[in-house]
């Protein structure tokens, strides 16, 4: 057995309670959070792990929430000049069957758009994420704004469905 076999299924054992069941997929979300560039954007983005512990690939393709009047998939990409921008990806993103896809900074993530109310630390963001085949899986995003990029989590799993 792989170690990421042997990974995946300790972190089943330990949060099978609280995973996301839908047609046969199972969607967990680890080490959210979202945060804003300054404290007077109109804009924010969220960040995080999301695991498929089912036997079935399954997309991400769209996110929700009240905070912004606009939510988006977002990723970053090299423009033909070298500069890389946001783009909104349609598609979503893909996630893997067994496997996991990270939304992280300079990468892919939730964008929220035309903020309704200011993004504070200690905040908590409702955001329903809706998936291909596991169909809308709701979540709570802690808001972090003194998390450096590239640093890890609070090494916890939150998942509400």
């Amino acid at each position: 057995m792989s170690l990421k076999s042997v990974l995946f299924a300790a972190v089943a054992a330990v949060s099978f309670a609280g995973a996301a069941t839908a047609e046969g997929a199972k969607i967990m979300v680890h080490d959210q959070y979202a945060r804003v560039s300054t404290k007077m954007s109109s804009s924010g983005a969220a960040f995080m792990e999301i695991m498929n512990m089912g036997a079935e690939a399954d997309q991400l393709v769209e996110a929700r929430s009240d905070v912004a009047k606009r939510v988006e998939l977002h990723t970053h990409m090299e423009s033909g000049d070298g500069v890389m921008q946001m783009v909104h990806v349609e598609e979503g993103f893909p996630i893997p069957a067994e496997g996991s896809y990270m939304l992280q900074r300079g990468g892919a993530h939730v964008m929220f758009m035309g903020l309704n109310q200011e993004l504070k630390h200690g905040d908590v963001v409702p955001v329903t994420l809706v998936f291909k085949n596991a169909g809308e899986v709701s979540i709570e995003i802690p808001v972090d704004l003194e998390r450096k990029p590239g640093h890890g989590g609070h090494g916890h799993m939150k998942q509400t469905n």
